[in-house]
């Protein structure tokens, strides 16, 4: 696999990262309903690809899970949101640590766009020897 090939499957899990950090934070007031559970965090999985003769091959996405953390639980009768209790269940989306996984994979991605870049000089400069 190339240098190319390596940031480029960097630059995909981190777009991955970002855009589902924007779902949560796009649903981090989408409570419970009579009919619907309260959205639920996700998180992307990556798996790093084995390596080449000790040469790291990349990184892959392998899936998104859903958060099993409980979300919220406050009493408000006259909520439209509330249960027959009276209960309105929120989402378990924590704002501060979304803003922490979409400052990672900015950087990560920032990251992945130099070496991408360093890569394609080194290429386009070998092609002129």
């Amino acid at each position: 696999m190339s240098s190319l090939q390596i940031a480029a499957s960097g630059l995909t899990a981190d777009s991955m990262m970002l855009s589902v950090t924007a779902n949560n934070l796009a649903n981090a007031n989408t409570n419970a309903t009579a009919t619907t559970p309260a959205y639920s965090s996700e998180s992307v999985v990556m798996q790093a690809l084995p390596p080449h003769q000790g040469v790291g091959q990349g990184v892959h996405v392998t899936g998104i899970v859903a958060s099993a953390a409980p979300g919220p639980v406050t009493y408000d009768p006259a909520s439209p949101f509330a249960n027959a209790k009276g209960n309105v269940v929120g989402t378990n989306v924590s704002m501060a640590q979304q803003m922490a996984n979409m400052l990672e994979a900015s950087t990560a991605y920032a990251a992945n766009v130099t070496a991408f870049n360093a890569a394609k000089g080194i290429d386009q400069r070998a092609l002129t020897i």
